[in-house]
């Protein structure tokens, strides 16, 4: 059995990490992970065929090679060799988790670092007990900065997260309804992303927080260190000047100055603000922070303002839960204009409490007027409403095809596994 210090010999020389033959590149090390459905162990030989340096393995292989390293578990390897890696930096390493804004918060505050530093964040939302590992360890010698995103939907995990990560600095986007399934009501919501404030509390580490949330400011109580951002009564400040089509956010104080962003509802304001109070915290100027955060743009399926033809469509399909469903539709309500058609998909992992936030959520919509409501599987499918109800997103799709819409706007939002997306 190899140790975590002769491994990290190993990945120093060849230090791209692959979990995924189909995705092996020469010189990779792979990594034979196994869950369920499938034991990466089996595909050891075919990765040294396709130009692995190495394989990592945790079963014995059908044939003794050279260069297939044997270890006790391979994820529990992963993880180890990923907080060796860590070990060896000194610089902050700033952790991101929340019920809502946790990518586009991670993209924001990258690209805000980006523009002074070597910044090193997660691809995508890499953000589990694999992604984060394989996030640490693509971390080069260079870095000054790395920006981490963790997603969690139970207890315990944003702490096993903190153990090989170990954060400098967090932030807490938000607790929200989120995976109510997993953490047991909003109070295990808390409790479980709260775990990232208890390590920065336990380790001197530096709290980001969102003033204007009263369980935020309880929530960081007693960490040494806690830097403010809100609507008031914080380090920074700033509120929406505009959210039409696009957010433009004030930023107040005795050096005002405004960002003209490219995404979509005011719900993302602690996000702009967030970032901002990063980049001023590291010496970023106002006028970089400003430039990067006008030239991000969102992508993958997260409120993006698409046109096609004469309509709009805001795309907000990634992910969906009770809180971030209810902004969305407020948003879309505030926005000029009468013809708007919501194509909302259903909510996924609430437990017991699902039919009644789905119901919830249909009592929101029947406050406004819109030209046309389109719910799409899901718990939806077992609620009595008034609207239009499809069973998946391919059955949305032709309906929206026939109607020949012109000059409407759309919000399509639903949860990753409805595939909204498919819609358009």
């Amino acid at each position: 059995m190899i140790t975590i210090p002769e491994l990290y010999k190993v990945y120093q020389q060849f230090p791209s990490v692959q979990t995924d033959t189909r995705a092996l590149r020469a010189g990779d090390l792979y990594f034979a992970l196994k869950g369920p459905n499938f034991n990466g162990n089996t595909f050891a030989q075919a990765a040294l065929d396709a130009g692995a340096a190495y394989a990592i393995v945790d079963e014995p292989p059908a044939s003794p090679h050279e260069k297939i390293l044997q270890v006790e578990d391979v994820l529990s390897t992963l993880q180890q060799l990923a907080k060796h890696h860590r070990e060896q930096f000194d610089i902050p390493f700033i952790a991101i988790t929340g019920s809502n804004g946790k990518t586009t918060t991670k993209e924001l505050v990258s690209t805000v670092l980006a523009a002074r530093y070597k910044t090193y964040t997660t691809q995508g939302n890499l953000n589990n007990h694999i992604g984060i590992p394989l996030t640490l360890l693509r971390v080069q010698p260079d870095a000054e900065m790395a920006v981490i995103e963790m997603g969690a939907n139970h207890q315990k995990e944003i702490e096993s997260y903190c153990l090989y990560t170990l954060p400098t600095h967090g932030i807490i986007t938000n607790a929200g309804k989120a995976h109510l399934e997993g953490f047991g009501g909003i109070e295990g919501v808390r409790k479980g992303k709260g775990e990232l404030f208890n390590y920065l509390r336990a380790h001197n580490g530096t709290a980001f927080v969102m003033w204007d949330y009263d369980y935020l400011q309880e929530m960081s109580k007693g960490i040494e260190k806690i830097i403010t951002y809100g609507t008031s009564n914080a380090t920074v400040t700033g509120e929406v000047s505009q959210s039409e089509p696009f957010l433009s956010v004030s930023i107040t104080g005795s050096q005002p100055f405004t960002i003209n962003s490219k995404l979509v509802g005011a719900y993302n304001l602690p996000n702009i603000l967030v970032a901002v109070t990063i980049g001023k915290h590291f010496g970023v100027s106002d006028e970089a922070i400003r430039t990067a955060i006008e030239n991000y743009t969102p992508s993958n399926s997260r409120s993006q303002l698409m046109t096609i033809g004469n309509n709009s469509y805001i795309l907000d399909a990634y992910n969906a839960n009770p809180s971030s469903m209810r902004a969305a539709i407020d948003n879309f309500a505030s926005l000029k204009g009468n013809n708007k058609v919501l194509m909302l998909g259903g909510m996924m992992e609430l437990g017991p409490e699902s039919l009644q936030e789905h119901q919830q959520i249909i009592d929101l919509i029947k406050k406004y007027n819109w030209k046309a409501v389109v719910l799409v599987g899901g718990d939806f499918r077992k609620i009595d409403h008034p609207f239009i109800s499809m069973e998946n997103a391919a059955a949305a799709k032709e309906w929206l095809t026939a109607q020949n819409f012109q000059h409407t706007s759309f919000l399509v939002k639903g949860s990753r596994s409805m595939q909204m997306e498919k819609i358009l």
